[in-house]
């Protein structure tokens, strides 16, 4: 009689071990995976992919286009066009681009080169080219014809290129920005110092020495020929540069550009700063001295596309002139005279 209550006691507690012990596994394995994701975040820290990241973007046109025309060390030429500067037996692009044909060690910087056309006909001659191009989107306004030296259109066209190149300082291209009347004789980046105390390097109309010493505010800078490195301080600059636009009626952006310099923005924003001496860097403002140095010509003191496209053929021309006879000791150089352009000045402009 008393076996058989044993018996059945044997199978419960063999079935509640049983129970425990599986409850045991369970609670074991839930502790365990725990531990083991948290370590694993933990030792690896995996990153998010790229495209959940708040700072990520698709790339854009423009992003296609620099990228295309950079160096390996992210800077590129640039320059901006409108039909103005296209078209015509000879167009201002056209003898833009006879200058790096016609100069020392300029033809593969065209690789580099990226034309900015801030309407359709620019546009379609930049591709008809074989050029690197970006359409620029002006919000409607009307670049297509010639934009007069201080005209109310000229105003703002330098307005939004000021704004456009403030962007690409902003993704994080360095870059030499040349007016299309600028002639490259020579390739400048040797001349160019590329370190990280210089942020800008930029052109003068007229280079000033005051008791053999740069006197910045003395220096009438020109925003027509330049080089930029992109950094935090850079960009800031174009930032209160552009700022000022709609405080600054009736004056050019490299006239703010001189205001802003005379109330020390380089010093403050701690900027590097180099002006381009006129004997490399020159102009029809100031004639290099020495056809042997000289490395870009602008046609700046100059009204009318007319008149610099007359001015820069001829110095095309002195330039051809002087590289036949380059290697005659007793050559005797001198650049012709600007007479068209002086002439722009008197004469009334096109209707």
């Amino acid at each position: 009689m008393d076996q058989q209550p044993s018996r059945l006691r044997v199978p419960l507690v063999l079935f509640l071990l049983v129970l425990i012990s599986v409850y045991l596994i369970l609670l074991g394995s839930h502790h365990a995976k725990s531990g083991s994701f948290i370590a694993i975040t933990h030792t690896f820290d995996i990153p998010r992919p790229m495209s959940f990241m708040p700072s990520a973007r698709h790339a854009d046109d423009l992003d296609i286009a620099l990228a295309k025309a950079a160096t390996e060390f992210k800077t590129v030429i640039l320059t901006v066009v409108n039909k103005a500067y296209v078209e015509g037996d000879k167009a201002m692009l056209d003898i833009f681009l006879d200058g790096f044909w016609e100069g020392e060690d300029t033809r593969s910087l065209v690789d580099h080169l990226l034309v900015v056309a801030i309407d359709q006909t620019a546009y379609e001659r930049c591709r008809f080219r074989r050029l690197h191009c970006y359409k620029l989107k002006t919000d409607g306004v009307d670049f297509v014809g010639e934009k007069m030296y201080m005209s109310e259109d000229f105003i703002k066209m330098m307005w939004q290129r000021t704004l456009f190149l403030g962007t690409v300082l902003k993704r994080g291209y360095n870059f030499i920005f040349t007016d299309t009347d600028v002639l490259w004789l020579r390739n400048p980046f040797p001349l160019l110092h590329q370190n990280d105390n210089l942020d800008l390097q930029i052109s003068v109309d007229k280079f000033n020495h005051v008791n053999n010493q740069l006197s910045e505010k003395d220096q009438l800078i020109n925003t027509g020929f330049y080089m930029i490195r992109s950094s935090n301080k850079t960009i800031t600059l174009f930032d209160e540069w552009y700022a000022r636009k709609d405080t600054s009626i009736g004056m050019k952006e490299q006239d703010v550009l001189i205001e802003l310099v005379k109330q020390g923005a380089f010093q403050r924003l701690g900027l590097g700063v180099r002006f381009l001496d006129t004997v490399f860097f020159s102009g029809i403002c100031e004639d290099s001295s020495d056809v042997r140095a000289v490395v870009t010509v602008h046609a700046n003191c100059c009204r009318s596309i007319k008149a610099k496209e007359e001015d820069l053929t001829k110095i095309i021309h002195d330039w051809q002139r002087f590289k036949a006879s380059a290697t005659d000791p007793t050559l005797q150089f001198a650049w012709s005279n600007h007479s068209a352009c002086i002439e722009s000045w008197i004469e009334p402009p096109p209707s």
